[in-house]
C-alpha cells in the first residue's frame, strides 16, 4: 500500500505520467543550474524502484556518495509529502527497492558508452534483470554530443532501455520559436520526452515540452522538495 502511495504522489506520477517515463528512446530534463535538473531526475528513477525496477544512474558531475544522497533525500521528500507514515515502515521499502539501484561516476574524459554496454552485456551474460532506464546527468550538450548521442541511441535499441538526459539551459539564451532550449533545438528529433523547469517566484514551473499530443502543460513544483505545489 505504501508503495502504491507513493507512486501516484511522485511528481513524476503527477506529471509525465507512470505509463510515459519509459515509452521510447530518450527523454530529457532541462533547466538553469541549480533549478533541480538532477532532483527531478532521481524522482524518475525512484518511482521506477517503487515499482520493482532496476534503474542504472551514470553522472558525469557528481561521486557515488553525493548521487546515493540525493536518493535518500529524494525518497525522504516523497514520504514526506503523504502525511505520517511509519518511520520503520519506511526504512524498510528503501532498503528493498534501493538494492535495484546502480550508481556509476566518470568524468568527460573517462566517460565512454563501451563502458556502459559492456556493463549491461554483463547483466544478460549473469541472467540478470536489465535495467528499465538509464539516467544520465551531466553530459555537456554546450558542446558536439552528436556522436554520443547515437551510440546512446543504438545501446538504447539494442538493449530496450529509455535514457533520461539533464540537459542545462542557460538564462541568457533566448527560447526557440517552438519553445525549445537551443541545447535540445539541435537533437530534437532524437528526443521523445522532454520537460523544461523554470523558476518562476517561489516555484518551479514544470513544463511539458515533448511528450506525444502532451505538450506545453505546466505543473507547478516546490522549489525545495520538487514535489507538486499545493494549490493556494
Amino acid at each position: 500500500m505504501l508503495k502504491k502511495d507513493l507512486i501516484l504522489k511522485s511528481p513524476v506520477s503527477q506529471t509525465l505520467g507512470i505509463e510515459n517515463v519509459k515509452d521510447g528512446r530518450f527523454g530529457a530534463v532541462i533547466s538553469r543550474a541549480g533549478v533541480g535538473k538532477t532532483s527531478f531526475l532521481v524522482q524518475i528513477a525512484i518511482t521506477q524502484l517503487l515499482r520493482n525496477e532496476k534503474i542504472l544512474h551514470i553522472s558525469l558531475v557528481e561521486p557515488i556518495e553525493k548521487i546515493n544522497l540525493r536518493y535518500n533525500d529524494g525518497y525522504a521528500n516523497l514520504i514526506d509529502s503523504i502525511g505520517y507514515v511509519d518511520p520503520q515502515k519506511a526504512v524498510r521499502l528503501w532498503e528493498d527497492v534501493c538494492t535495484n539501484k546502480v550508481g556509476i561516476s566518470y568524468n568527460e574524459s573517462t566517460f565512454d558508452t563501451e563502458k556502459v554496454r559492456d556493463y549491461l552485456k554483463s547483466f544478460k551474460k549473469a541472467d540478470l534483470t536489465l535495467p528499465s532506464i538509464i539516467i544520465m546527468d551531466g553530459l555537456n550538450f554546450d558542446k558536439d554530443v552528436s556522436g554520443t548521442l547515437e551510440k546512446l541511441d543504438h545501446l538504447s535499441r539494442d538493449f530496450s532501455i529509455f535514457i533520461w538526459f539533464s540537459i542545462k539551459s542557460h538564462r541568457e539564451e533566448k527560447l526557440c520559436d517552438d519553445g525549445y532550449p537551443i541545447q535540445l533545438e539541435t537533437y530534437k528529433d532524437l528526443f521523445d520526452k522532454a520537460i523544461f523547469l523554470n523558476p518562476v517566484e517561489d516555484k518551479i514551473e514544470a513544463v511539458i515540452l515533448k511528450d506525444g499530443t502532451r505538450t506545453d502543460q505546466i505543473f507547478k513544483l516546490d522549489s525545495a522538495t520538487m514535489m507538486i505545489a499545493e494549490k493556494e
